[in-house]
């Protein structure tokens, strides 16, 4: 009851909320609350945020491969694209949701690398417009999200240098919306400066 009270006060108040939001978990956590994905995913939908990365860290893929029909329930509600191995699949309709399972930004980079190389682009005319168009995972994020503790991976270092980064006290498998909101309350008052 006190919950849906301060849901309603957080909601009242929200005013800015970022358009692409990034949600950083590990593999214990997918594996201990695999159903709070669609939920969070639904909450982004439900407040109008256009879209939302799940980046689930993990050095073995394989050992998540039991969520991946939960992770596919996203797509009744949205728009999913889904990362795994060295697979992407797309289903689903309504705003972007994307999910990323143990990719590294480290390696994204290297690729980015080889290809160019692959291609034959001259080292001179290499800026940043170029090495974006190679990236995998072409947004940038206005908000990072890491649950449960203040370790973050190398997911999206390229694009997330000018994110908001919001470090959660509670872990993945108890968070609620009041948690989440609490995270958009802290975004809008923040001064973005996008690195000046």
């Amino acid at each position: 009851m006190i919950y849906r009270f301060y849901e309603k006060i957080l909601l009242r108040d929200l005013r800015t909320l970022p358009e692409h939001v990034c949600f950083m978990i590990t593999e214990q956590d997918m594996l201990d609350a695999p159903g709070n994905l669609a939920r969070a995913a639904g909450w982004c939908r439900d407040l109008g945020i256009k879209s939302a990365t799940f980046h689930i860290s993990t050095a073995d893929p394989a050992r998540l491969e039991r969520c991946l029909p939960r992770i596919r329930e996203v797509s009744a509600i949205a728009r999913l694209t889904l990362h795994y191995r060295d697979e992407k699949e797309v289903s689903g309709e309504g705003m972007d949701v994307t999910v990323a399972i143990g990719k590294s930004g480290r390696e994204e980079i290297a690729g980015c690398v080889r290809r160019m190389a692959e291609d034959g682009v001259d080292p001179e005319s290499v800026d940043e417009d170029v090495l974006e168009s190679y990236l995998t995972f072409k947004y940038e994020p206005d908000l990072v999200i890491k649950t449960g503790g203040d370790h973050l991976t190398d997911f999206l270092i390229w694009q997330s240098v000018y994110s908001e980064l919001f470090f959660l006290d509670v872990n993945w498998a108890l968070l609620r919306k009041v948690d989440f909101l609490r995270a958009l309350r802290d975004f809008q008052s923040r001064a973005r400066r996008f690195g000046k």
